[in-house]
């Protein structure tokens, strides 16, 4: 039986509780610096592991439900810049603002990310894709769509998790400088792209 079709099977209410429960105490031990299991947050919680188990089968649904992922359409604020360059500003800043918020969220994930997870957790749902390709809607037809698309993973690899970690926990920079020189990363590369596209 699925997850949502045991939400959906008698006290329904009850059961969202239970799961909202699970779900808050597995972000309370990620909060902690912990990737928890299944089994670590039914003992926390006060919840049978036979309970916990029937809501998130695998420690992959648990840290995916436990995700901060927005559902939203865009980045882009309403009315959207017309300018490629605040376009590409806004929408990495929204993402470096949203990871620095959910960091403790965002470096569980990518533990999990790195090992024999399915391919449906969050982080390789490629969603920021999306979001920037929309940001370089102005240059699309002069770049082509391959190059906008290159570019588009090239900015989300150097605003992501993955180089936020590697800038504050190898390179030992403070929050600011991290933010700082992931944006000039981003604007670096649109501006080089500009001149010279990326390999097809």
């Amino acid at each position: 039986m699925s997850t949502n079709s045991y939400l959906a099977t008698g006290r329904s209410n009850q059961k969202q509780r239970t799961r909202e429960h699970l779900l808050a105490t597995a972000r309370r031990l990620i909060e902690s610096g912990d990737t928890p299991r299944v089994e670590d947050v039914a003992k926390e919680s006060g919840i049978s592991r036979t309970t916990a188990y029937r809501y998130f089968p695998t420690q992959a649904d648990l840290l995916a439900a436990a995700f901060p992922e927005t559902a939203a359409a865009s980045l882009l604020p309403d009315p959207a810049p017309e300018g490629v360059d605040a376009r590409v500003d806004a929408v990495v800043t929204a993402l470096i603002d949203t990871i620095e918020r959910t960091e403790h969220q965002q470096r569980a994930m990518l533990r999990l990310s790195l090992g024999e997870a399915p391919h449906e957790l969050p982080l390789r749902q490629g969603r920021a894709i999306g979001w920037l390709e929309e940001a370089l809607d102005p240059v699309r037809a002069d770049l082509g769509e391959e190059a906008a698309h290159r570019l588009a993973v090239a900015i989300r690899s150097v605003c992501g998790i993955e180089t936020r970690v590697w800038l504050r926990d190898i390179a030992h920079l403070d929050p600011d400088d991290v933010r700082d020189l992931q944006l000039w990363m981003a604007r670096a590369l649109l501006a080089r792209t500009m001149e010279d596209p990326p390999p097809a």
